[in-house]
């Protein structure tokens, strides 16, 4: 039998973004930042969209609210990504919905074909399958597809843990959907990261424009 779950698209947002030199949600990507296409990604695809922010959160208040996305506050940024996880999945039960869509900011939002394809896998998944996690030329990347019983079980554990943790205790419960999309398994960590997936964005880009021409 099929899920029938509440999707929330969730943003983790919250990170000092230290060796990038910038905030990480702030960069720009085709025409907006990072932070407002992977709201305008995810609102085509979830009930509403939840942003985690830090020490950041002024920075990033007027674009998610221009977005149309619910802007939280993780009060301890400085205890790493999974704080802010949990501080976002609490809010998603707390807005009695059951599952999300979780993106980390700091990498290009995922094709819409692939936001697609992550949905509905968890949605007809059978009742053991907890997540959905997309996987690109042999790696898992993100967003991940969460249903409310991974959400209790990355709750459940100590702050002093990751998500790694939780999924690796959990592996049984966990899908790995093959899709056709690189950004997947992008992380943009540095300046030179940026440029380079920017760069071949770009060149895809007008591949593919050109192709259209000729058609």
């Amino acid at each position: 039998m099929a899920r029938a779950p509440s999707f929330v698209g969730l943003i983790l947002a919250a990170g000092a973004s230290l060796r990038m030199g910038s905030d990480k949600a702030l960069l720009t990507w085709r025409g907006h930042t990072f932070l407002e296409n992977h709201i305008i990604a995810l609102n085509q695809h979830t009930d509403f969209v939840l942003v985690v922010a830090g020490s950041n959160y002024e920075k990033l208040e007027p674009l998610a609210d221009a977005a149309g996305a619910f802007l939280i506050e993780n009060a301890h940024p400085e205890a790493g990504q999974f704080s802010s996880m949990q501080v976002g999945l609490q809010e998603v039960l707390n807005r009695g919905r059951d599952a999300a869509i979780v993106a980390l900011v700091d990498r290009p939002p995922a094709a819409p074909a692939t936001l697609t394809l992550l949905r509905r896998s968890l949605i007809q998944a059978e009742p053991g399958i907890w997540a959905v996690v997309p996987e690109h030329a042999g790696l898992h990347g993100h967003p991940i597809v969460v249903a409310r019983e991974m959400i209790g079980a990355f709750l459940a554990a100590p702050t002093t843990s990751n998500a790694r943790e939780v999924m690796h205790a959990n592996q049984k419960h966990i899908r790995y959907l093959p899709v056709d999309d690189a950004f997947t398994i992008e992380n943009i960590n540095s300046v030179e990261d940026y440029e380079r997936i920017r760069s071949q964005a770009e060149a895809s880009q007008k591949k593919s424009n050109s192709a259209q021409n000729r058609t």
